[in-house]
């Protein structure tokens, strides 16, 4: 095998809840994540020469040891001593700094690429493993599906799947730092927060329902007083028959659960011709129990 193209798959936030501030700087969080099937195509070759190249479709990105991608292959080839050179294009669908986790699931695309091109006979557990160093989201890009995430986000236990619906995801024109976001956030001033529990009981039972009533995430109460048009979207998602909206990680992508196709399309297409969305996806959770792992990756 000399070349292999991966699916990087994006991730909501169903539920978000910072529990507390740790004395080293670091936030505990307490949150269901659930990958979506809006991918990022990850290619990946052999080459002769002893080095790591890259290329993008957006010109705005490093293809350099700052990025994720080439820091995952690097990892990967100094710990294997792997001496031949690789050359990796990434081709971005999800949206860039918008809570989607989209330098993270390259990252952990390149992880399991660079396991199969060389045979390094590392299993799924022992690239989350490593994929820690790289990003706290990295360990959930691999294991992939509905999961409980504590800590600071290494802890990660698998749940029931989210019920079948249509997840539609809409980013505004914007970027949002998560550093800015982590560092604003007023954790004695927050009187509501994400009933994780009731929603973990709600996805066991099976109820899209249950757990679209149970959507809440603390971040927003950051965000969004500096970006008001993420409620804008939040209510067009609402007004089109969403069972619930909400942004996702620390923002500015906001994503509406619907159990009905036609009226998610609607609410896309009136997105779509507005301004206030610049990218906008009709698209399914991935169910990791339905499709696995390698048939995707």
């Amino acid at each position: 095998m000399n070349r292999i193209q991966i699916k990087a798959l994006g991730k909501v936030n169903l539920g978000l809840d910072v529990v507390r501030k740790r004395e080293d700087g670091y936030h505990e969080v307490r949150m269901i994540m659930q990958t979506v099937q809006l991918f990022d195509k990850v290619t990946i070759e052999k080459r002769k020469q002893n080095n790591i190249t890259m290329k993008t479709n957006l010109p705005f990105l490093p293809v350099n040891e700052n990025n994720i991608g080439w820091k995952a292959a690097r990892m990967l080839m100094d710990e294997f001593n792997i001496e031949s050179g690789l050359h990796i294009d990434i081709e971005k669908h999800i949206p860039v700094a918008a809570g989607m986790a989209g330098g993270s699931t390259d990252g952990a695309a390149v992880l399991y690429g660079v396991n199969r091109l060389f045979g390094l006979g590392l299993t799924n557990r022992q690239l989350m493993e490593r994929s820690v160093k790289l990003g706290a989201d990295v360990p959930f890009c691999l294991m992939r599906g509905t999961v409980l995430s504590e800590g600071i986000g290494e802890l990660l236990t698998p749940t029931a799947p989210l019920p079948n619906c249509h997840i539609l995801i809409a980013k505004p024109p914007i970027s949002v730092s998560t550093k800015y976001v982590y560092e604003h956030l007023k954790l004695d001033e927050i009187t509501r927060h994400p009933d994780i529990d009731g929603m973990l009981e709600a996805l066991k039972a099976g109820s899209l329902q249950g757990v679209a009533e149970r959507m809440e995430n603390v971040l927003e109460t950051v965000t969004i007083p500096k970006h008001p048009e993420i409620e804008k979207i939040k209510q067009v998602m609402m007004d089109e028959g969403a069972l619930n909206a909400m942004m996702s990680g620390s923002g500015p992508t906001v994503f509406g659960i619907f159990d009905d196709k036609d009226k998610g399309m609607h609410a896309r297409d009136i997105l779509r011709a507005g301004t206030l969305a610049r990218q906008v996806y009709l698209v399914k959770p991935f169910n990791i129990r339905k499709y696995g792992y390698k048939k995707n990756r």
